[in-house]
């Protein structure tokens, strides 16, 4: 079998749902581009609100010294009110098949449009860049993720 290095593949419950997986559009393109899996209805932010989640079906394998990071698209603010509640997601390794969710990746978004915004299925909602990180000499960590969206910071 083929040693797989970085990718992604369709998330559990989304493989009958004709998820594309995602592609650079030129050679030079450092970000590869992320479709929504369904039609989501973004509301018009009102204080206090939790951001709307936008499914992707997929999820992304990647080596130990790895992340994806999760952008927005540079025309979703100015055309249709759409800002990343967390600005840049970060995706670690780990989360990649985690029992709760099976590694599938979300965009947190924010609309700060007055009206309700429609994001339909296939339509690009962000990118997301492979990226290696670095640790500190006294880096000791030794922790296991043991569920999906949000949960690094949970005891």
């Amino acid at each position: 079998m083929e040693q797989k290095t970085r990718g992604f593949e369709v998330a559990k419950g989304f493989e009958d749902k004709g998820i594309n997986l995602p592609i650079r559009k030129t050679k030079y393109s450092a970000g590869y581009d992320i479709e929504a899996a369904e039609d989501t209805i973004v509301p018009s932010f009102k204080k206090g609100m939790n951001p709307t989640l936008v499914k992707t079906g997929l999820k992304a394998y990647m080596q130990d010294d790895e992340m994806l990071l999760l952008y927005n698209r540079s025309s979703n603010p100015k055309k249709k009110g759409l800002i990343l509640a967390n600005s840049v997601g970060v995706v670690d390794k780990d989360y990649y098949g985690n029992e709760d969710n099976d590694g599938h990746i979300m965009f947190a978004f924010y609309n700060i449009k007055d009206e309700d915004i429609t994001i339909k299925k296939g339509e690009a909602i962000g990118q997301a860049i492979f990226q290696k990180f670095l640790t500190t000499d006294n880096d000791s960590a030794e922790g296991t993720r043991t569920s999906g969206f949000g949960s690094t910071d949970k005891k």
